[in-house]
């Protein structure tokens, strides 16, 4: 009696050292420690329950078993599965003669379970194996079960701990991304700070923002350390893959192994990938998009990342959204009300910036200067109505020849300014009488006489280096081609030529 009492007070003491940590894998060694150093045994691991799945996986183990951590069986199966599911202690002395048994060590010829308890409810199993028959005494199993209530509270305690202390960086995290993101309007630099901010504070390797496009996704950010399989900017075809089913249902998918068979529609997205999350970003029921994370750790998601990584997402399409509206506002201030062509605001940005460009790159670039001839007296023949109508169709003619490069803008009242990249001499010429032909053999409703214009064309360096010798010698080519009749189009001279074009 006197010994035993002596064990239980030994096996006390070493058991505090089980519930004087909250680390997670420190409870896990220190139990291992003292099944090892204090009850002499070779061979053993310890299994959790994956509540989601219903199953047992390895999560520590010591001696000669070949489990490798991760390994898996459904509650229900063998004696370990049995032993969780059950609720109690299971020792077999002899394995070979039970049914349940289910061989991993061959060398096993005995094996206890002990379930690992809290309140009623099992956190896991302690699984023992023996190479001799009949290893377990009374003692010792008794002694092992005692063990186990201090085992399961400091797992216990472990988890609490652990999910106290994941919730307050989830929240924190959703504050950071919160904080982050609405400053910023612009949406290419918005995705890249989402991307950023994730892999900052969740456990991923790597984070995209797939944006929708119609029916389809479009790859429009991604950041991490995987290798990637598409290219920035791919289009996912409507259906396609787990980010387009997400989208599609409006709520979360986990895949934590998309190699398993029964994982419908996914797509590689990068090489190294064993598990993927896609979130949906909605706003105000519009859907815009899809964040995928992806992980090179099978089972690398739960259900509670579901919620917090929601909340994340619903932020960061309140400012996806904002973002789309800032870019809206700000095409708008640079479209003309009434052609809906871009206005001279945008002219001036983009002519400084071509210019810098040819420059940079010794390139060249032209401007060609459209005036509608007699303007103003068609206004007053035909009315403002008429004249509105006028300007929209010759912005419209003026864009369908020109390149996706080139620009067309309104440049005040009846005058067009055009920027043609890469162009000079008689190339830019070609293009002007181009615009010119076009428009002089357009039948415009309404009107009783043919519409023509006027075109001065000037090209860098050769007229001009800067944006106001440029546009000026444009400017005084299409005053000469006004004052010589009209209806033709002029190159600048070499010399910068002064005035301003008439009516």
């Amino acid at each position: 009696m006197l010994e035993s009492m002596q064990k239980i007070a030994i096996l006390y003491e070493a058991s505090q050292a089980v519930l004087s940590t909250f680390d997670l894998d420190e409870v896990l060694n220190h139990i291992l420690s003292i099944v090892k150093d204090y009850f002499q045994l070779q061979n053993g691991a310890i299994m959790l329950i994956d509540k989601t799945k219903r199953e047992l996986y390895v999560r520590a183990h010591f001696g000669h078993s070949n489990l490798p951590e991760g390994y898996r069986l459904a509650l229900g199966m063998g004696l370990t599965g049995i032993s969780a599911q059950i609720k109690r202690p299971i020792y077999v002395p002899d394995v070979v003669k039970d049914t349940r048994y289910i061989e991993r060590v061959p060398e096993t010829r005995s094996e206890l379970v002990i379930p690992l308890m809290v309140r009623d409810e099992a956190l896991g199993v302690l699984d023992f194996q023996s190479d001799q028959y009949d290893f377990f005494d009374q003692e010792t199993i008794d002694l092992l079960t005692m063990f186990s209530t201090q085992a399961s509270l400091a797992l216990e305690n472990a988890r609490l701990y652990s999910l106290e202390r994941r919730r307050a960086e989830q929240l924190e995290a959703i504050n950071a991304v919160a904080r982050q993101t609405t400053a910023v309007l612009d949406l290419d630099e918005l995705l890249t700070v989402v991307c950023q901010l994730l892999l900052e504070w969740f456990r991923i390797d790597h984070v995209a923002v797939l944006m929708a496009e119609g029916e389809a996704l479009r790859v429009r950010a991604f950041e991490g350390r995987l290798t990637p399989k598409v290219a920035m900017g791919s289009r996912l075809a409507p259906g396609a893959g787990l980010a387009s089913k997400a989208l599609t249902q409006g709520k979360s998918i986990i895949a934590n192994d998309v190699h398993d068979r029964n994982i419908e529609a996914y797509i590689a997205g990068f090489v190294e990938t064993q598990s993927e999350m896609c979130v949906p970003l909605i706003f105000l029921g519009e859907k815009l998009g899809v964040l995928a994370l992806d992980s090179a750790r099978k089972e690398a998601f739960d259900t509670d990342d579901i919620q917090p990584l929601e909340s994340v997402a619903d932020i960061c399409a309140a400012a996806i959204q904002n973002a789309n509206y800032f870019e809206r506002m700000k095409q708008l201030a640079y479209v003309d009300g009434l052609t809906g062509i871009h206005n001279r605001r945008y002219f001036e940005m983009r002519i400084i910036d071509e210019l810098e460009r040819a420059s940079r790159f010794q390139g060249r670039m032209s401007v060609i200067m459209v005036d509608i001839d007699h303007f103003k007296r068609l206004n007053d023949e035909f009315g403002h109505l008429l004249g509105d109508e006028v300007l929209r169709s010759v912005s419209a003619i003026l864009k369908q020849p020109l390149r996706k490069s080139d620009l067309v803008c309104r440049y005040g009242g009846e005058e067009f300014a055009v920027i043609v990249p890469e162009t000079s001499g008689e190339n830019a010429m070609t293009v002007a009488e181009k615009l010119r032909r076009q428009v002089e053999d357009h039948h415009f409703p309404g009107v009783p006489r043919q519409v023509t214009i006027s075109c001065g064309v000037a090209d860098y360096p050769t007229h001009g280096r800067t944006r106001d010798e440029l546009v000026a010698a444009a400017d005084g080519a299409l005053y000469v081609a006004k004052q010589a009749g009209r209806n033709r189009v002029i190159a600048a001279l070499l010399k910068k030529a002064t005035g301003s074009s008439g009516s």
